[in-house]
């Protein structure tokens, strides 16, 4: 079973635009989404980019993140998951949002900021059930899709593989 289709809101209008020099990843609970962008731009982007991915609720760390990270060579995150209140730093360059709520957060705290945000759709792989390999297999297409994304929006090069 595969996660269901999310049309795109904004087609990527950067695509190919060199990376900003600070990028927030913010999901519902830091818990699948956000840690796997975060990990997977860790991977992809120049090291002088800061990176980071916080949610809009509490978290829990989810166990299949871990494993389709490892499975593509990626290092997953080494702390828990984090809220948007818990970040040190709240300026970004760039803000990109996985889930309605977390872009409805992100406008809020930033509406009197300038500070760019984008909104990429993407589904939430943990609604799948059925066997193992059925759940693997939507969180392989959402990190499948993100990389996509972020290889897309920032011209990254080389693949994480």
């Amino acid at each position: 079973m595969s996660v269901p289709d999310v049309p795109a809101s904004n087609p990527s209008p950067g695509i190919g635009r060199a990376a900003p020099n600070s990028i927030l990843f913010v999901c519902g609970m830091n818990a699948i989404r956000s840690p796997m962008a975060e990990s997977i731009a860790r991977a992809l982007l120049p090291a002088n980019v800061f990176l980071a991915s916080a949610g809009v609720r509490a978290g829990e760390r989810d166990p299949f993140v871990d494993a389709v990270l490892a499975e593509n060579g990626l290092a997953p995150l080494e702390r828990p998951p984090r809220m948007l209140d818990d970040l040190e730093d709240d300026y970004f360059d760039l803000i990109v949002t996985l889930a309605p709520e977390a872009h409805h957060a992100a406008l809020e705290l930033t509406r009197a900021l300038s500070v760019e945000v984008e909104y990429w759709p993407t589904p939430d792989p943990s609604i799948v059930s059925g066997s193992r390999e059925n759940i693997l297999a939507a969180y392989r297409e959402v990190r499948d899709r993100l990389e996509a994304r972020i290889r897309d929006r920032f011209g990254a090069g080389a693949p994480a593989q």
